[in-house]
């Protein structure tokens, strides 16, 4: 999978209009190694897709996606998406504060066709295109192009959204760690890193990412890559070093390490267990 994410700062002062707010934009395209693992967002997630075509899984529920679809996944709903080989997908997610959707009880929406699709779209991309080049004050521009977007799918009575009342600031601040751990964990990511991303001090950072989650935020990314390992070696025939390689860990033998921490079997034997082999 290629992905690029942009994360936007939050403001501290708003507009009383304003009820949701843009916390991230995610450029997402299909590749070999696609791990579809249905997991969960904190807020609300707005794909766009772009190209390609593939299929949407929520809870039970399948759905045929395509290129100019609008999907609407509300945060908490466990979902994924799986890709024509063939036909790649890609797409553009917003992640978004403060909004859900309430037309279908599952927690999600998606738009096939609707009347002002062609400008919602034109207004996504030209939000992407603001995040990506990064120019002076690109954050208000993305913001406003969100509420335009917003406006936009609310003339269309299938895309019923409402708003909700946002978490507090310490989870803002784990919630926005989690998200570039679950986007960045196959890169070198440090504790003094994340903490000066989120603009907390390193002890601060640990309490109240343990408070939240119920680990510490390395704690949370070799977990990570873990979950992501699993993947790798059982639908993969990457060696176990390759794989150890490309998710970060600074050795084969920290990789088996935490790998029979967290499973109760080393790799190898994982991998054996899931292919059926003796």
């Amino acid at each position: 999978m290629s992905t690029q994410q942009y994360i936007l700062r939050r403001r501290d002062t708003v507009q009383e209009t304003e009820q949701a707010w843009l916390l991230y934009v995610t450029q997402t395209q299909y590749s070999e190694e696609w791990n579809s693992s249905p997991h969960t967002h904190d807020c609300t997630e707005l794909f766009l897709v772009t190209g390609g075509h593939g299929l949407l899984h929520v809870g039970n529920t399948v759905v045929p996606v395509t290129a100019d679809d609008f999907i609407i996944v509300n945060g908490g709903v466990p979902h994924t998406e799986t890709s024509d080989p063939g036909d790649p997908m890609r797409y553009v997610v917003l992640g978004v504060e403060g909004l859900e959707t309430h037309s279908d009880p599952d927690g999600y929406t998606i738009l096939h066709r609707f009347s002002d699709q062609r400008h919602a779209a034109a207004c996504m991309r030209m939000l992407l295109q603001e995040a990506e080049a990064a120019q002076p004050g690109y954050e208000a521009v993305c913001h406003s192009l969100l509420q335009v977007i917003l406006l936009l799918l609310r003339r269309r009575e299938a895309a019923v959204l409402q708003p909700v009342v946002p978490c507090s600031k310490s989870s803002r601040e784990c919630s926005l760690v989690r998200r570039y751990i679950d986007s960045h964990f196959k890169e070198n990511l440090t504790l003094e890193q994340l903490a000066s991303m989120a603009n907390l001090s390193k002890y601060y950072l640990v309490h109240a990412f343990q408070k939240e989650y119920g680990l510490s935020p390395i704690r949370y990314l070799t977990r990570r890559r873990i979950e992501e390992s699993r993947f790798l070696l059982s639908e993969t025939d990457h060696s176990l070093t390759h794989i150890a390689r490309v998710l970060g860990f600074s050795s084969l033998s920290y990789f088996s390490q935490s790998f029979r921490r967290i499973e109760g079997i080393s790799p190898r034997e994982y991998r054996q267990r899931t292919r059926g082999c003796q």
